[in-house]
């Protein structure tokens, strides 16, 4: 038995280990991948977020790790459009930090090992939960083995932070809302020679947006935005795009990461079934345009824990739970607005409109009494 077994060891999934350990309850993590990821992904920490992880005990290791981002600049067909501040959106924390992922998830998993060695437990693959209402049983195999089973575990929580596809969610009671989107993109790592520094950089073009980022050891993320599903995901079709886009020059061979997505977005009407919480894209997947998914999911968990604690300790805390999951549902939905939001931003536009819409958007983005707020709408304040 422990009090709680986490169900992924993704980024929410270990955050929310190590803010239950430092309650002082025991912890196990499960998680089917027998080896950590090596993939950049998700890349961008949020102000709020920092926050937290400062809590958590990490935040030193991932600034010195990551690259820090106080200014965004808007380009169309050559020209500049609007430049937008983030360092007004936060004291404690004046900029957007970009870390690849798979450094955020071995600062964490370093930190966990360090307050509850063991806890971590790879090769394990959850497949059912069943909830007596005083504690969880946990069925789990070893994928590795072929669905060998690798035994059954008791929790008196379980926080199921598996992902948009949890196996978790059609067991459970409550209505998952899905949406599809018309958009398609394609990203990849390249060698950054663009001379932009540390800043994020939209191109704002008739064909569609493409955006790009700093990344530590001298890397850009670009993500350039399609009309369809693209095959061709590959170092040079991509170089390729990016240059007849935006005339800006990268070198396939520095390539270090290419990958191609649709964006589906899907939010369950609760997070909180008893027992067992979802947690991160379980309980809400949205457009990772806008960097919001990791964020949303490391917030709703930092507000959830200490409620569940309550739980943990035998007290009835029924009326406080729905309290916090309205409030969370509600962050979900208007994360899941602004990136919608920035998907329309990039979508293709004949050249005219797109003149006139970006006169608009500089007008409004520039404006002093409009630039704060929009930098905390950016930086999910």
């Amino acid at each position: 038995m422990t009090d709680v077994a986490i169900i992924g060891a993704g980024p929410v999934g270990l955050l929310t280990a190590i803010l239950f350990r430092l309650q002082g309850r025991s912890v196990s993590v499960f998680e089917r991948r027998t080896a950590p990821s090596g993939h950049s992904r998700a890349i961008g920490i949020h102000p709020p977020s920092l926050a937290v992880l400062e809590a958590a005990g990490v935040v030193d290791d991932l600034v010195n790790s990551g690259v820090r981002i106080t200014r965004g600049r808007a380009f169309s067909r050559g020209d500049p459009v609007a430049g937008l501040d983030f360092t007004s959106a936060s004291t404690d924390f004046p900029f957007i930090l970009s870390v690849p992922q798979n450094r955020t998830e071995r600062v964490l998993e370093d930190r966990l090992e360090s307050l509850a060695p063991g806890a971590l437990q790879r090769g394990v693959e959850a497949t059912k939960v069943e909830d007596d209402g005083g504690s969880v049983r946990i069925s789990a195999q070893s994928p590795s083995a072929r669905g060998k089973q690798a035994g059954t575990f008791q929790a008196r929580i379980v926080v199921a932070a598996n992902g948009a596809h949890s196996a978790f969610r059609p067991a459970l009671d409550g209505v998952v809302r899905t949406r599809r989107y018309p958009d398609f993109y394609v990203m990849g790592d390249f060698r950054d020679d663009t001379g932009f520094g540390d800043d994020a950089v939209l191109f704002l073009e008739p064909a569609g947006i493409v955006e790009c980022f700093p990344l530590p050891g001298g890397i850009r993320r670009w993500v350039v935005r399609l009309r369809a599903p693209w095959p061709e995901a590959g170092p040079v079709p991509l170089a390729e795009l990016i240059t007849r886009r935006t005339g800006r020059a990268v070198d396939p061979e520095s390539n270090s990461m290419v990958s191609a997505f649709g964006v589906t977005s899907s939010m369950v009407s609760r997070m909180v079934h008893g027992r067992v919480v979802l947690a991160g894209d379980a309980a809400h997947e949205i457009s990772p345009i806008g960097g919001q998914g990791m964020n949303l999911g490391w917030l709703d968990m930092a507000a959830m824990v200490p409620t569940l604690g309550l739980l943990l300790d035998g007290r009835p805390c029924a009326a406080e739970l729905a309290a916090v999951e309205r409030v969370r549902h509600k962050a979900a939905k208007r994360a899941a607005w602004q990136a919608g939001l920035n998907m329309a931003l990039g979508r293709p536009m004949p050249p005219g409109l797109l003149a006139a819409r970006n006169r608009i958007f500089a007008r409004i983005v520039e404006a002093p009494a409009v630039q704060g707020f929009v930098a905390k709408r950016f930086t999910m304040h």
